[in-house]
């Protein structure tokens, strides 16, 4: 009876594992994997108690170290389901061939994992159909892990070169500011966004693309990089403020057909699926942000600097400033909030993920206390 229970353990722990690989690598979702979604915080809350908040450099090496251990996960799985179901076979219908037997459980899970391959390392082999089978079985599913998981890695990888390069185009487009009024005014100078319709469809494009790869590979969540503009919470910042501020700020009668492009709208949805992909998948902290009453102030004001920008660039803007800023004020609270809970949950602080609002955020004391800021205003 107990032998049968052994075998029956290792079966289930062989069945758990291979779901495991199947979700994570073939059906790649976030959050339906039953073992990788696990480890993967679990790793992170160490990562992040090791380093608190003067050491954020050490969650750099939190990515490289999620896949090594799960790379380690499931290569322990497998060789202690195979284990479970040698051991009680071990002397009868798994023998070795250079002289006795050993029996322990030891050998079991050594004979257990060297029969993941088809070359093997040990010198026990099945002596029995049953076990014949169980030998070849686990030879094909220890060559498919292995060729799925070296696949995997390596798309993890190009799926993080692909991110990056998208957080390097955003900061050199916005002249190394993270500023979206400043990525516009370069965008269409002197009014002329012949080019700059051509950037936005691209970023449009590549903020699917991340949605998409943050999808598939949820282990992305976890690689951070020290360099703020790498941060997925800033690409999203200066992504989705740029759309507003073209919905907003911009002349309808001039420049009405960028606002109403498929470009634009494809930038707005990819962005707030990212936003919302990251949110729910992502060990955020648990206590959503604060209220932050100055925060309409803060995204007047920031209206008002980008209406000054656009103006200088030669960029037509609408007649109805306060119309245009109290659009964008809304738009601005629909998606900021979640922003500023991402940015600290990769320990980041919203100065370096929003560089451009950062002098903003100070404003003075009678302006703090609910007086709206007017373009007039900061005219004079």
């Amino acid at each position: 009876m107990q032998d049968w229970l052994e075998r029956l353990a290792g079966g289930i722990v062989l069945a758990i594992t291979l779901l495991d690989v199947f979700l994570t690598v073939l059906y790649a979702r976030a959050g339906t994997g039953l073992l990788a979604p696990r480890l993967a915080r679990g790793v992170w809350r160490i990562f992040r108690g090791l380093s608190g908040q003067r050491h954020a450099r050490l969650l750099s090496y939190c990515g490289p170290a999620q896949l090594i251990a799960l790379v380690l996960m499931w290569s322990v799985l497998l060789a202690l389901g195979a284990g479970l179901m040698i051991h009680p076979a071990l002397g009868t219908a798994v023998k070795s061939s250079s002289g006795p037997s050993d029996t322990d459980f030891v050998t079991a899970l050594f004979v257990g994992g060297s029969s993941m391959s088809f070359v093997g390392a040990s010198d026990y082999g099945p002596a029995s159909p049953g076990y014949k089978l169980l030998f070849l079985f686990n030879s094909l599913v220890g060559m498919s892990v292995t060729s799925l998981t070296i696949t995997y890695v390596m798309q993890v990888y190009t799926a993080l070169r692909g991110r990056n390069i998208v957080g390097l185009m955003i900061q050199g487009q916005s002249g190394e500011t993270g500023d979206a009024a400043e990525l516009l005014a370069r965008w269409g100078p002197r009014g002329r966004f012949d080019g700059g319709y051509n950037n936005l469809s691209t970023l449009a494009g590549e903020l699917g693309a991340m949605k998409e790869t943050h999808h598939f590979y949820p282990v992305l969540f976890y690689f951070r990089f020290e360099e703020p503009f790498y941060a997925a919470s800033r690409m999203l910042l200066v992504a989705l403020d740029a759309a507003a501020l073209v919905r907003t700020a911009l002349d309808p009668r001039e420049l009405g057909w960028l606002q109403e492009s498929a470009a634009l709208a494809e930038l707005e949805g990819a962005g707030t699926l990212l936003l919302r992909t990251l949110t729910q998948h992502f060990p955020v902290h648990d206590e959503p942000p604060a209220d932050d009453r100055q925060a309409p102030d803060r995204a007047r004001l920031r209206y008002d600097r980008a209406l000054r920008r656009l103006r200088e660039a030669g960029i037509p803007t609408r007649d109805d400033p306060e119309a245009g800023a109290r659009e964008y004020v809304e738009r601005r609270a629909a998606w900021e909030r979640g922003i500023e809970a991402l940015a600290p949950a990769l320990a980041y602080r919203m100065e370096e993920v929003d560089p451009a609002g950062h002098g903003a955020r100070a404003l003075p004391t009678h302006e703090a206390r609910g007086r709206p800021v007017t373009s007039a205003r900061l005219e004079h």
